[in-house]
């Protein structure tokens, strides 16, 4: 959608931007002094990558000071982050486009579109898995809810505990029966701030006493698979992990893991009632900021994690899916073919940096549970075999790929999200313009394009133009 506005808002004045424009227009002089020519960046609230060498601007001063306004006007316009294209005249007449990828699109890396969310609310593969039954979990032996009681009143003297009634009231919130375990962490301690009147001194010997910063009760939450943030481009390469050995689930979430605490650096601590087969039920886990998928073992039992009897947490899921039958990394220095890819089990491919002829798709056609393939641009020697890969809820591809399935109107529709491989180096307008037909066979919002002309006025030698 192209729009040429009134700057109505601080992002679409002109002036916002000129003064990174000709830090710019300084930095790429050779650039665009080609007729027609671009380049290319982004710039959001939480940081930004512009076409400014080192050395152009006489301060690194100017840089961020130049950017800075750009980035005040999308706080002021409540606006995220955008991509913008420039191109410049020899006379300084700019033609600036701004990018907003709205609703339909996630964050990508630099200044193109991230995964094209084509059905709203889709939620990739993984995130649908429940846990499996483990009918002979039970607690560990050393679960011991009186020694843990009487353990923390002796490090916890003063602290207020909940009551029945609030420790009913958290059940029924949640929908699910809190363990004995953690009844009787909460009865030692209700670990509400008002408790400790203000004192940090407090909270931290809390923290210390129990191992953890203690959620109140009603802070605790189950870490079902709708609570762990997920990028389409990266949750679509993700396979649950339930192997027989397994003391924890390899799953996103459960509905049986409660979450408690944070062990002070934004790892989630949950209490897990879906143990895997060679766990416990209570068995404490932490869940990973950095993760998705999966969880590590840290205790078999609250009572343990009390103590400091802890297990060594298991490693996270991503790595050991990279590993299974369910991820295949095709590539120069990894999997050598497709062929040896191909597996019943085979969920997700990704092929790579690849110095043979293009690969033919026929391997992977008739695999039962294939959902997600990426491709690097020329590994393929025909894109419109994706055609025969009906399974399919993500595809990434290079834009000429993309183009080629356009063209014969065989891109699949069970698609649930969608990506455009682009290089660092391509203009991001057609890049905007390849995803907006995608967007449209599935009814989505289109990118927002916004243009601007302004006058830099010619060019002075050196740093003058600054």
């Amino acid at each position: 959608m192209d729009d040429h506005r009134n700057p109505a808002r601080s992002i679409d004045d002109f002036a916002t931007w000129e003064p990174m424009l000709r830090l710019v227009r300084a930095s790429r002089a050779e650039r665009l002094a080609v007729p027609g020519a671009r380049v290319a960046g982004h710039i959001g609230r939480g940081g930004w990558s512009v076409p400014i060498k080192q050395g152009v601007s006489q301060t690194h001063r100017d840089e961020r000071d130049a950017v800075g306004r750009v980035r005040d006007a999308l706080a002021e316009d409540g606006i995220d982050t955008v991509s913008f294209s420039v191109e410049v005249d020899p006379a300084g007449r700019a033609l600036l486009h701004i990018l907003e990828y709205g609703p339909a699109v996630e964050s990508g890396v630099g200044p193109h579109p991230g995964a094209l969310v084509l059905v709203e609310g889709s939620l990739p593969q993984p995130w649908h898995r429940l846990p499996d039954a483990v009918p002979g979990a039970r607690p560990a032996p050393s679960a011991d809810p009186e020694l843990l009681e009487r353990t923390l009143r002796e490090r916890l003297p003063d602290a207020v505990g909940a009551t029945e009634a609030e420790i009913a009231a958290a059940e029924t919130r949640l929908g699910i029966a809190l363990p004995d375990e953690l009844k009787a962490l909460y009865r030692v301690t209700r670990s509400h701030w008002e408790d400790w009147q203000d004192d940090d001194e407090a909270a931290r010997r809390q923290a210390e006493a129990v191992r953890c910063e203690l959620f109140g009760l009603a802070d605790l939450y189950v870490a079902e698979a709708a609570t762990r943030y997920f990028l389409w481009r990266f949750a679509a390469m993700d396979a649950i992990d339930l192997r027989p050995d397994a003391a924890v689930q390899g799953l996103v979430g459960s509905p049986g893991w409660i979450v408690f605490g944070d062990n002070g650096g934004g790892d989630r601590l949950a209490v897990d009632l879906t143990p895997g087969p060679r766990g416990h039920t209570g068995q404490v886990i932490i869940l990973s900021h950095e993760e998705s998928v999966g969880a590590g073992l840290v205790a078999d039992s609250l009572t343990d994690m009390m103590l400091d009897r802890r297990r060594r947490a298991e490693s996270g899921l991503r790595g050991a899916g990279r590993e299974s039958p369910a991820v295949a990394w095709v590539n120069a220095s990894s999997v050598r073919s497709l062929e040896a890819a191909a597996d019943p089990g085979l969920e997700v491919v990704s092929i790579g940096v690849w110095n043979d002829p293009p690969l033919s798709l026929a391997p992977l056609i008739g695999l039962p549970r294939l959902r997600t393939l990426t491709a690097y641009p020329g590994t393929i020697a025909d894109p419109r075999e994706i055609a025969g890969l009906t399974g399919l809820e993500y595809l990434e591809l290079a834009p000429r790929d993309w183009r080629v399935l356009l063209d014969a109107g065989v891109v699949p529709r069970g698609l649930q999200a969608a990506s455009i491989k682009a290089s660092h180096d391509d203009d991001p307008l057609p890049v905007a313009a390849l995803a907006d037909e995608l967007l449209a066979l599935w009814g989505r919002p289109p990118i927002t394009r916004t243009a601007l002309t302004g006058d830099l006025g010619p060019a002075a030698d050196g740093l003058g133009d600054l």
